[in-house]
């Protein structure tokens, strides 16, 4: 068997096969480019996702150890001011300040803190004529005790490029969920009992807190609009001196804080 001639042709065609593959890389080692250089063009030098999550992740924790370096925890505040009406509301009611409020706050970080509080404020309403409800004789002189609950939430905003007036006066906004519980005794009338009832309530607005010492006492003035629905806000029983007690509310407080 004449095997001289297949094994010719098989030696061949590997030699044509492996010529370019020899002639590329002693064209490399003449330009200098060795085996490392070629493996580093391939190399993207890491996971790109990889450095970037560390990046973030470095960044965050160096805020929250200056957070816990520099920043409040706790704060608890006193504040005594002013609740007034607008609307029906506002023209029936004569307001009896102060009002007051106590309330407790944690913060989460330099700019958001959330808060439990309680506010109370008086009020009075005089009706000297018939209406509705009291035909025969005028419903006369009536006291409105209005005690309110709270959740809120602060944004204090940035104020690092801000002038030095700004930054010492902690400028935020806030958002209130609130409860309002109305008690309304009849003075003139003493036959009829009490009305009450409650209403829930949002205040939007700003405040201001002017450091005594920083991290541990402030004064705070604080500015808000509140829209409530309270439960005699449709009422007819005052027409038609009043056609009804529709109204928003607004609050003025000051108060003293202690952080943490």
């Amino acid at each position: 068997m004449n095997w001289k001639g297949p094994l010719f042709l098989i030696l061949f065609c590997l030699a044509y096969t492996l010529a370019p593959i020899q002639q590329g890389s002693a064209l490399a080692q003449d330009i200098g480019i060795g085996p490392e250089i070629q493996d580093d063009d391939l190399d993207t030098g890491g996971d790109i996702f990889s450095d970037f999550n560390e990046d973030v992740l470095g960044a965050h924790m160096a805020e929250d150890e200056r957070f816990y370096r520099y920043g409040r925890f706790f704060s608890f505040a006193l504040s005594l001011g002013m609740t007034s009406f607008d609307g029906n509301r506002g023209a029936a009611y004569e307001n009896d300040p102060p009002s007051y409020g106590i309330s407790l706050y944690w913060f989460s970080d330099f700019h958001t803190s959330f808060g439990l509080g309680v506010e109370y404020s008086r009020h009075s309403m005089f009706i000297g004529e018939p209406t509705l409800n009291f035909k025969t004789n005028a419903v006369g002189f009536i006291t409105i005790n209005a005690l309110r609950v709270f959740f809120s939430y602060r944004y204090y905003i940035d104020t690092s490029n801000l002038g030095t007036a700004l930054t010492y006066s902690n400028p935020y906004f806030i958002g209130r969920i609130e409860y309002w519980y109305l008690t309304n005794k009849f003075i003139d009338q003493s036959n009829l009992g009490n009305d009450t009832g409650g209403g829930l309530g949002f205040g939007f607005g700003t405040g201001l807190e002017f450091p005594i010492k920083l991290r541990e006492s402030y004064i705070g003035v604080e500015l808000l609009y509140h829209t409530v629905n309270f439960h005699d806000k449709y009422t007819q029983k005052f027409r038609p001196v009043y056609e009804d007690l529709t109204g928003n509310v607004y609050t003025t407080m000051v108060s003293y804080t202690i952080s943490w």
